[in-house]
């Protein structure tokens, strides 16, 4: 009996142990320092490459006319990839890769209506009498756009005034924003979800089977394979190439013909029959190789694609960019540390990821992009799919993607993935952000009135905004174009709402510090989140965030220890805090 007892006590400590082994493990692939084996570094890279390429279908699809599609969609690529290598070196240095956004695809919707004088945007709500009807896209306005939202981020973030704002939110501004970062492009993911409903249907249950319940399931070792849980890691590349041979394969018997953005997001009427009926008898080739008459290479230069327009209609679109992509990166900067385990971001790495986008939307609408750039949501949340923060992998994923855009026979073989695994892809994906977005109330009283009353408003009415200006495209007239694009354009950026609301209502309805998640040091008398808690942080804020040390010696000279550099040096003294046993309860274990 006692032979027994001793015998079940040593199975414990042995599941115990190899528990306590594979969550070492796991921690270790979260830190950024983390360096994959050679082929599973590259298998990463690419899989934040094809999720990229989901939100760069869904912004250019819909911006671009077919024949310009690919190219515009190559010079995405490239100065993705630029502002990915910028941003890993010299911004917050997180493992985030750059990308278009819907910060930048409502606004240049509603500049388009206002061009061609049709109603705003209506993103598949409205009535098909109400829809967009065939105008020409004016993409040198599309690229003024971007032009002056890349400065309104520089202008964010060289000032100051992102990482200032960051450190005044607390739990109860980050819940909602995070959440609306999530619910933002479920109309989006829905639409091109229906190009059919089967393949998207398939990827989403392969995504969730991969990353969920095979997440502690390993190739046996004899295999001789890095010992990794390969199949929640490359969860979506799996998802995608499956179901992306399963669609050639169906295309090839004719049983399934692709579909553009615009057939499907904005029902353009300007796809004649001819056209239609040319898309359906495209052949496997088409979608396997590309067209032999496309190029191998071009060199994207700046005004190639045509010099930037700036009029009033783009600058105020622009603005409105600028300040909602302002808000959704260092949202994204928060979700990414909160799933590498990482601390919080401190003000001048936010300020410096903020310049960095800046510049990234700058050069990318003075090399023809139609839209700028910020940090994926996407491709932070597919952090927390594979449960890896490698940032060599996203540096290797830039280099990626600027093949890519020099290579516009690679770009068409990528942008032949059929809308219905896009769909898929963002909609796992972005339900990371949501998620995370809840977990931020632990540290606030749940049952308080004033945090359920502040948490269901923001969202709700951010939601409720968004719809009635899709069915409303015309309410608001002021006579003056360039005010009407602006305002039709905030109201319509869902993020850019909620941030607002939910940091002017935490700010202005009272309540206890407790009751907010907040706590006060009593030695400086300083107010803190509890969600910034060192204790809760599994890698040093230094490894993390600190720029390479010939950045940290250039920052240091006297010569740019004034505006606007200041806003992004680091500072000498990092202070490290202590929780207490009241506070550290609350922290995730």
């Amino acid at each position: 009996m006692v032979a027994l007892d001793r015998q079940k006590r040593m199975d414990i400590c042995g599941q115990q142990d190899s528990e306590d082994v594979g969550e070492a493990n796991r921690l270790n692939r979260l830190r950024v320092l983390y360096s994959p084996p050679f082929l599973l570094n590259i298998a990463l890279a690419l899989q934040h490459v094809l999720v990229q390429a989901s939100l760069c279908a869904l912004v250019v699809g819909a911006l671009v006319e077919e024949a310009e599609r690919e190219r515009m969609a190559g010079s995405v690529f490239f100065n993705s990839g630029i502002c990915t290598l910028l941003q890993s070196y010299f911004g917050t240095r997180l493992p985030l890769v750059q990308a278009p956004s819907l910060d930048f695809l409502v606004p240049a919707l509603v500049l388009l209506s206002a061009q061609t004088g049709t109603p705003a945007v209506c993103r598949g709500q409205c009535e098909k009498s109400n829809e967009i009807e065939g105008p020409t896209h004016p993409v040198r306005e599309f690229q003024g756009m971007a032009v002056v939202a890349g400065l309104v981020q520089l202008l964010v973030g060289w000032s100051g005034v992102g990482g200032a704002l960051l450190g005044c939110c607390g739990p109860l501004v980050l819940t909602p924003v995070l959440c609306m970062l999530g619910f933002s492009v479920y109309r989006e993911a829905a639409l091109l979800c229906s190009d059919h409903w089967g393949l998207a249907l398939l990827t989403v249950v392969l995504l969730v089977f991969l990353s969920q319940h095979l997440r502690f399931c390993f190739l046996p070792a004899c295999l001789k394979f890095p010992q990794c849980p390969i199949f929640s890691m490359l969860s979506v590349l799996l998802s995608v190439l499956l179901v992306w041979a399963v669609f050639l394969a169906l295309f090839y018997y004719g049983h399934i013909s692709p579909h553009s953005v615009p057939e499907l997001l904005l029902e353009n009427t300007r796809f004649n029959a001819s056209q239609t009926e040319k898309r359906g008898i495209l052949n496997s080739s088409r979608l396997l190789f590309t067209d032999s008459t496309t190029p191998w290479l071009i060199l994207p230069v700046p005004g190639d694609l045509g010099l930037p327009l700036l009029s009033g209609r783009s600058i105020a679109a622009g603005v409105a960019a600028g300040l909602s992509s302002s808000i959704s990166s260092q949202a994204v900067y928060v979700l990414a540390a909160r799933l590498l385990k990482a601390p919080t971001p401190p003000a001048q790495a936010c300020n410096r990821g903020l310049s960095v986008e800046g510049l990234g939307s700058v050069l990318a609408g003075l090399m023809g992009a139609p839209v700028g750039l910020c940090s994926s949501v996407a491709n932070a949340c597919t952090l927390g799919l594979s449960q890896c923060g490698s940032r060599g992998s996203v540096q290797l994923a830039g280099v990626m993607l600027l093949v890519l855009g020099v290579f516009l026979r690679l770009t068409q073989l990528l942008t032949s993935i059929p809308l219905a695994i896009h769909g898929a892809v963002l909609s796992v994906t972005y339900t990371v952000a949501a998620g995370t977005g809840i977990t931020y109330l632990q540290y606030t009283d749940v049952d308080s009135g004033r945090n359920l009353f502040n948490t269901g408003f923001t969202v709700f009415m951010s939601l409720v905004l968004l719809h009635w200006f899709s069915i409303r495209p015309g309410f608001i007239n002021t006579g003056v174009p360039g005010l009407d694009v602006f305002l039709q354009s905030c109201l319509m950026l869902p993020v850019l709402v909620v941030g607002v609301l939910a940091f002017f209502l935490e700010h202005t309805v009272s309540g206890t510090l407790s009751e907010r998640g907040l706590e006060q040091d009593q030695s400086t008398k300083m107010i803190y989140s509890l969600a910034d808690q060192l204790e809760g942080a599994s890698q040093s804020q230094e490894a993390v965030y600190s720029p390479p040390e010939v950045v940290r010696r250039v920052m240091g000279l006297s010569a740019l220890r004034i505006v606007p550099f200041c806003a992004c040096r680091s500072s000498d003294v990092q202070k490290t805090r202590v929780t207490s046993p009241e506070t550290s309860t609350l922290l995730p274990q």
